[in-house]
């Protein structure tokens, strides 16, 4: 059960979703946001920027985005859920190109601390391929992660384990 009262069946509204519901003037934005930044049109695909949220939310250990986002990342990449899984258990080691890699190396600095984004982790993704955009977005997409996370967490809400419930709920029917 959550910190607060959501107002609602936490059951049929779990993690973020029922936060959403609960203030809606916030969520618009929010929401707009993440839209942007993981839909909007990018260098970098939509599996990818999952993949750097599902990353952020694994490190952060928050259950409900990890699962959630590893749902869509794996929906949206080629490979699946064994690569989330491989990048989520060592992404040093997962077959992922070296633009990637970086990217994920700038997204964890992100998780641990802003401050930890180096000139040495820039140089090293523009030097793998990735642009001044891709970087940035790796940044504030890390960032909005750990909010959300911390969000998530902070309230206590209701985390799931199995996707299909998370979209059923908020009216989807699975990863599109």
């Amino acid at each position: 059960m959550a910190h607060i009262d959501l107002g609602l069946d936490e059951r049929q509204y779990p993690g973020i979703i029922g936060l959403l519901r609960y203030r809606p003037e916030t969520a618009a934005p929010l929401l707009a946001m993440v839209e942007v930044l993981m839909r909007g049109p990018h260098p970098l695909s939509e599996g990818e920027r999952e993949l750097i949220a599902t990353y952020v939310s694994g490190l952060n250990e928050c259950r409900f985005c990890r699962t959630a986002h590893a749902a869509l990342a794996a929906a949206r990449l080629d490979e699946g859920a064994t690569l989330v899984e491989q990048v989520l258990t060592d992404p040093d080691t997962a077959p992922i190109p070296a633009k990637l890699r970086s990217l994920l190396r700038i997204a964890a600095a992100v998780q641990r601390s802003g401050r930890e984004v180096t000139a040495e982790l820039v140089a090293d993704a523009r030097a793998a391929g990735a642009s001044d955009l891709e970087i940035h977005d790796t940044v504030l997409i890390s960032a909005v992660f750990c909010m959300a996370n911390r969000y998530v967490d902070g309230l206590g809400t209701l985390p799931v384990d199995d996707p299909a419930q998370i979209f059923t709920t908020a009216g989807q029917t699975g990863p599109s």
